[in-house]
């Protein structure tokens, strides 16, 4: 900057230029740095067709419901806890599929191998501190089938 007579700056129009242009180019970096980082780690859709998945949720729901499941998960000493209970205790599913994940992305997913042991469904997990997901999915004896994202806190 120029000074001038009397310790002040002149301000030219390069240098409002060049000060606006600044603000700008901050912001926009800002804001493409955000929407690269959104898009990036979004998981992606639910289900292929929300419309067609609408069409059968409320017959599904009732099934499920029916079921009368309650499902729990804890993890402690590496090892993740699943307990699917109904009214009348432990309940040993006909089959099983689970994925955990973060909730934030899917780049830390994990299927466990789940073992039934002692009324619960056992995994060996390496997981660390934070809110994750298991996305569950089992099939009751009756071939009802049973979906339900499980949240678990790990602190």
């Amino acid at each position: 900057m120029t000074q001038v007579s009397g310790g002040k700056f002149r301000m030219t129009g390069r240098k409002v230029l060049i000060i606006a242009v600044s603000s700008f180019g901050v912001i926009l970096a800002a804001n493409l740095t955000l929407a690269y980082n959104a898009v990036s780690t979004f998981p992606g859709l639910e289900v292929d067709n929300s419309f067609v998945a609408s069409q059968n949720f409320n017959q599904e729901l009732a099934e499920q419901l029916a079921l009368g499941w309650e499902v729990k998960a804890s993890h402690e000493d590496g090892m993740l806890k699943l307990s699917i209970t109904d009214d009348s205790g432990p309940v040993q599913v006909a089959h099983l599929d689970a994925v955990l994940g973060a909730a934030t992305h899917v780049r830390a997913d994990q299927v466990p191998e789940f073992r039934f042991v002692d009324g619960a469904y056992r995994a060996p997990v390496d997981i660390g501190e934070g809110n994750w997901n298991i996305r569950l999915h089992a099939v009751a004896n009756d071939g009802t089938e049973f979906r339900q994202r499980v949240v678990l806190h790990i602190r």
